[in-house]
């Protein structure tokens, strides 16, 4: 495939071939889906998506639960998995270029946004490799009442599975799988049906460097499909521990199937998150960080922003600010540095985000737009809506679309942003950093920044959790490595019987 820059030069992407990589063995997938995929650029037709058949499905839990029982990965040592993870970190650094743009080509989103995240690839490994060195898998040993040491051992849930969904797909998969590998868990990846190419690569590059070492095929597999693949390893009893990553209706189906048997279980669903400008913000920097929010990745990503509560005083002049600076992006071809803006990922999810802006006017809504798109192509100019109740702006849109409400007092804005089931991601932006930090508290979300707009989490090393809709434990550096794991308590008593001698 290729792609025209601004400047009339084009660059060749190829794409990989959709293949499974099943106990070891690696193999085009050989069943199909209805859904067509799409370069998003051109809105053309790049055939059917693939699917793992049953077969290939039910081989790859029967080679991942043999991986467990036998302990093949799970009984090295944590220095010896590191080393492995380090060794896949090494091989992705060689494909971060290739990843980037097949990133980039298959979700929409601007090169110059997929290099940046692109990193998080083989840092995960890095990562993951790092923490196992420094004992994340280790509590200090406590002692008894009788003087004895009590060990708490950190032990592999079973076979685990990741699913992860088409916006920044190779990243989220990276840490996701990083995470299972270095707990000890033989681990299944599922990409998105709807970008498939570079989660691809990844699990492509992930199974060679294992299988060089000759680690057990069972340790790392790849599976291709959508909700009927992703559905019977969920269901499945010999998955012990599943990470998801994707909408609503899914992570409760997924939550449903872990609950029934128990599973370990790790949701992250979206959220609607609010931009709180303060009185006291600077209307551009208020402007900037909207416009960032809104435009990171297209719109498409958890955390972006849904709804801008700014003071009466000030809406007029931060919404005009923002459009000027929406009116200066270059929407062009995801590949071309140029570009500030690229298409939607699929028409599948262009119609349903116009059908969101429609809905929004016969709300009362009016559509503020200032961005230049292309004709041809899945592309959506960034729009703020003005004039909408708080009722009708309560769920996530998952696009470059935000509703805009007013407050008078601060305290209506803080009704506002904790106003809707989601609690993921919060923004406060005001001159006064310890007004805005204050505010910040009490906003219902996970994480919640002040004066910061980018896709980065505050620190390394701090959890990123989900309240209410938006999810279900704690992903984070060290939270994802232990959702794939259960403590183990071993020591001896020294105590006396309460009956007898």
């Amino acid at each position: 495939m290729t792609s025209t820059a601004h400047d009339g030069t084009t660059t060749a992407v190829t794409l990989p071939e959709l293949v499974e990589v099943v106990a070891g063995e690696v193999a085009a997938a050989k069943g199909t889906l209805e859904l067509v995929l799409e370069d998003p650029s051109r809105a053309t037709a790049l055939g059917n998506a693939v699917e793992s058949t049953p077969e290939s499905v039910e081989r790859a839990i029967a080679a991942a639960q043999a991986a467990h029982a036998s302990g093949t990965w799970s009984s090295i040592s944590d220095a010896e998995r590191a080393e492995l993870l380090d060794a896949v970190a090494v091989a992705l650094e060689a494909r971060q270029p290739e990843l980037a743009a097949l990133e980039a080509f298959a979700t929409g989103v601007p090169v110059r946004q997929t290099s940046i995240v692109g990193m998080i690839v083989p840092g995960a490994f890095r990562l993951a490799a790092e923490m196992l060195r420094s004992g994340a898998l280790l509590d200090p040993p406590a002692e008894s009442a009788g003087g004895q040491a009590v060990e708490v051992l950190r032990l592999p849930v079973g076979p685990a599975v990741c699913l992860v969904p088409w916006n920044a797909p190779a990243p989220m998969a990276a840490h996701k799988v990083a995470s299972a590998l270095a707990a000890g868990c033989p681990t299944i990846l599922k990409p998105s049906e709807y970008a498939p190419y570079a989660t691809t690569l990844l699990g492509v590059t992930v199974a060679e460097v294992l299988a060089e070492a000759g680690v057990d095929g069972g340790v790392f597999q790849l599976l291709q499909g959508g909700p009927a693949v992703g559905g019977a390893v969920v269901t499945d009893p010999r998955i012990r521990a599943v990470s998801f990553t994707g909408g609503a209706v899914g992570g409760r189906a997924v939550a449903a199937a872990c609950s029934e048997k128990l599973a370990a279980l790790q949701l992250e669903l979206g959220g609607n998150n609010p931009l709180v400008i303060m009185p006291d913000a600077d209307p551009e920097a208020a402007a900037r960080a909207a416009v960032d929010l809104l435009t990171t990745l297209n719109g498409q990503w958890c955390r972006a922003l849904g709804r801008l509560i700014v003071p009466e005083a000030l809406a007029d002049q931060v919404v005009g600010l923002a459009m000027e600076r929406l009116g200066r992006l270059t929407a062009g071809d995801p590949l071309d540095e140029a570009s500030d803006l690229g298409p939607i990922v699929h028409s599948v999810h262009r119609a349903r985000l116009e059908a969101a802006l429609e809905a929004l006017r016969a709300a009362g809504g009016t559509v503020h737009r200032a961005t230049s798109v292309p004709e041809e192509g899945n592309y959506l100019a960034p729009a703020l809506v003005t004039g909408v109740s708080a009722e009708a702006a309560s769920e996530e849109i998952f696009g470059p679309i935000a509703t805009v409400h007013t407050y008078a007092t601060v305290e209506e804005a803080l009704a506002l942003a904790n106003g809707t089931a989601y609690g993921l991601e919060g923004y406060v932006f005001g001159t006064d950093t310890e007004q805005a930090l204050a505010v910040a508290r009490r906003v219902h979300a996970g994480e919640v920044k002040v004066n910061g707009s980018t896709i980065m989490s505050l620190h390394l090393m701090t959890p990123r959790p989900a309240w209410g809709l938006s999810g279900l434990g704690e992903e984070g550096t060290v939270e994802t490595i232990r959702c794939f794991t259960n403590a183990r308590v071993v020591g001896v008593e020294g105590s006396f019987s309460l009956h007898g001698r």
